[in-house]
């Protein structure tokens, strides 16, 4: 597998991107992997799925920083950028390889975007797949990312660094866009058959039940992932995972 990044500029934005290949000339389908809160477009569970994409279906894979995240040098996180990112890679990737069929693959906050993406512009992607998507963003991140000081920090009106290994400097204005996308009453049966969910039974931030309700309310397929915790840090669970997506794309 050989990996090479780049940078698009479209519709105003910068994206920074990773492509995991075999051959250039020979796309036949690319999958677009949305990384969680604080993540990169470096991260080892992408390169992990990137080399079996490739060794089972020839997919490539592309991955992507959001608004904020790896060396993006935005300041502000915004919901609108992010979409505007996501927009940018996927007019990128359908011009630079011929239109290749489109998957997608996304955890946690890429998640819910991946999910507010197909509300706001419809799908257009052949499969979606979603590890433990943040379907309550705004409730994820007050209540179990957050600390107390921190959210409190916010709500006066000032920036809080939040997050794991890389903190991201959070305001009000984010807060007030994410409490306002309520995907847990909104209407996605229309997608139902192209969206597939895993959640670790052992999810330590995105609690698996309210997931797998989110799920049956919206008749898309649900799959448990035994042991696993919110980062799948497990081998055994992450290969798991894998192919149950690659044998969810491959139908």
């Amino acid at each position: 597998m050989k990996s090479q990044e780049y940078h698009i500029s479209r519709n105003g934005y910068n994206v920074s991107c990773k492509l995991y290949y075999e051959d250039k000339k020979a796309v036949p389908g690319v999958v677009l992997f949305g990384h969680g809160f604080g993540g990169h477009k470096d991260n080892r569970a992408a390169e992990r799925f990137a080399q079996r994409a490739l060794d089972k279906l020839k997919l490539c894979t592309v991955t992507f920083n959001w608004p904020c995240h790896g060396d993006d040098v935005r300041k502000k996180l915004r919901l609108e950028d992010c979409d505007g990112y996501l927009t940018a890679v996927i007019e990128d990737v359908r011009a630079r390889y011929g239109d290749p069929k489109l998957y997608a693959y996304a955890t946690s906050f890429g998640g819910f975007l991946f999910l507010k993406y197909l509300l706001d512009h419809g799908n257009p992607f052949q499969k979606v797949a979603l590890r433990s998507p943040a379907v309550n963003l705004y409730g994820i991140q007050t209540e179990r990312i957050m600390s107390p000081a921190e959210l409190a920090r916010i709500e006066k009106g000032k920036d809080a660094a939040v997050g794991f290994d890389r903190k991201i400097d959070l305001d009000k204005p984010y807060l007030d866009e994410i409490k306002a996308v309520d995907l847990l009453h909104e209407d996605l049966t229309p997608y139902m058959d192209d969206v597939l969910i895993l959640h670790g039974t052992r999810d330590e931030i995105v609690p698996l039940d309210m997931v797998r309700q989110f799920a049956d309310d919206q008749l898309m397929a649900f799959v448990p992932i035994d042991n696993a915790d919110h980062r799948f840090q497990d081998p055994r669970a992450m290969d798991e995972a894998i192919k149950v997506i690659l044998d969810f794309f491959k139908e």
